[in-house]
């Protein structure tokens, strides 16, 4: 099999889509950071504050299924170009924002503006891997977490030294757009040629093809399916791991800390190894293995009775869930068909759901059975997508380029 050797503009394209991918990690920082003095200034209360996160979700659930069919007509770099600039400009407003009404419009405004960013990077993203001719969708989802990183220490820094928050987001904004204007010409075009790859008819695909019909809707559904499952586990781990490991273990506030630092680093970590570990044994394993990770690594939480046994299961948590929402992202964005961005939106915003709900759900069982017993409800999710793995597997407009691994193991997901 012929490897695909990447040419100049699709490395300088793959720089560009991890600044933009590192830009939204920066941006949702900085709202994120300045959480505090942004509630104070309002006057929002903490349950007030929880709806309006809500309503920022759900506007950027809006915004991802808006992006999708307009990148599928007018192409994804444009649609990057014009929800970064609205992501940009946006954060400035929970700054000004002087009261509650004021507060939640410029949260739903962010909220859009994040949702449209996240499908049209994404569908961007999937463009460069095509044509890099191998897997790079988890380091982009890795410089994610590392604009985020950057944009909690920078926050940080100018709250401790008194800066006004408005001048530190205005200076975010300004800094977001002109990174944006400067990636924004580097980006492919969705319809720039892709490199030759190798014919190997004897390779056989078992999976549905990405065909229009019931065989393309029953794809994506089952990729957003798993997506839902995967984003749950992961937004479960994030609300309830540090309160878990304090409950169920009498853990202090600082040791407690450090379940959810596990996870995180143990994601960071897998994400950056992710592509790979894809190249080699494909999208299916990936899948497929991860969840048997993070089943063990839940397992663990729920039976151990030690702090450094409970921290190893959460870093196992983290570290298999880490590559699996790069795969299920990269397969729904090559479903053989025009319409790889509006798929992808469909995807996104059923997963997006499953992070929202997941927290929630374990929120409502800890009102019957302890918090450590609930955990059983993302360890059945884990192992869902441990059987239905194979709906990553490559459809046969991309076969040819796909692993070996994935090829031939690929299976139906019915």
């Amino acid at each position: 099999m012929l490897t695909p050797t990447a040419d100049r503009p699709t490395r300088v394209a793959r720089a560009a889509v991890f600044t933009v991918f590192g830009l939204n990690g920066f941006l949702l920082a900085m709202w994120v950071v300045h959480i505090p003095p942004i509630t104070d200034r309002t006057g929002v209360s903490k349950s007030t504050l929880g709806m309006f996160i809500l309503l920022m979700a759900g506007a950027g659930i809006v915004g991802m299924r808006i992006a999708g069919p307009l990148a599928d007509r007018f192409g994804s770099r444009t649609l990057v170009g014009a929800a970064a600039v609205i992501a940009s400009v946006a954060v400035i407003g929970p700054g000004l924002a002087t009261g509650p009404v004021t507060l939640a419009i410029a949260l739903a405004c962010f909220g859009f503006g994040n949702g449209a960013l996240d499908v049209s990077m994404n569908t961007q993203a999937v463009h460069v891997e095509r044509a890099y001719g191998r897997p790079i969708m988890a380091a982009f989802h890795a410089l994610f977490s590392g604009g985020g990183l950057l944009g909690s220490l920078l926050g940080a820094a100018t709250l401790r030294a008194g800066l006004d928050l408005r001048i530190t987001l205005v200076s975010a904004a300004i800094a977001g757009m002109a990174l944006t204007f400067a990636a924004l010409p580097r980006l492919l075009r969705d319809t720039d040629p892709q490199p030759p790859v190798a014919e190997e008819p004897h390779q056989r695909l078992t999976v549905p093809q990405g065909s229009s019909g019931r065989a393309h809707s029953r794809k994506v559904l089952a990729l957003a399916v798993i997506a839902f499952a995967v984003l749950l586990t992961e937004g479960v781990a994030a609300d309830w791991s540090t309160l878990q490991l304090r409950e169920h273990l009498d853990a202090d506030a600082a040791t407690a800390a450090l379940a959810f630092g596990a996870f995180s680093v143990a994601m960071t970590a897998g994400r950056l190894a992710t592509d790979r570990v894809s190249g080699a044994f494909g999208r299916v394993a990936v899948v497929r293995y991860g969840m048997l990770i993070s089943a063990l690594g839940l397992t663990m939480v729920l039976a151990s009775p030690w702090i450094p046994l409970t921290l190893l299961g959460w870093a196992l948590t983290g570290l298999g869930l880490s590559g699996s929402i790069p795969q299920i992202f990269t397969a729904a964005g090559n479903l053989g068909t025009d319409k790889a961005a509006t798929d992808m939106s469909r995807v996104f915003s059923f997963g997006y759901l499953g992070l929202l709900a997941g927290p929630a759900v374990i929120g409502w069982l800890t009102a019957v059975v302890p918090l450590t017993t609930a955990i059983a409800v993302p360890l059945i999710a884990v192992l869902v997508c441990c059987r239905y793995a194979g709906v990553v597997a490559p459809t046969s407009t991309e076969s040819r380029r796909a692993p070996i691994a994935d090829r031939v193991t690929g299976t139906d997901p019915d």
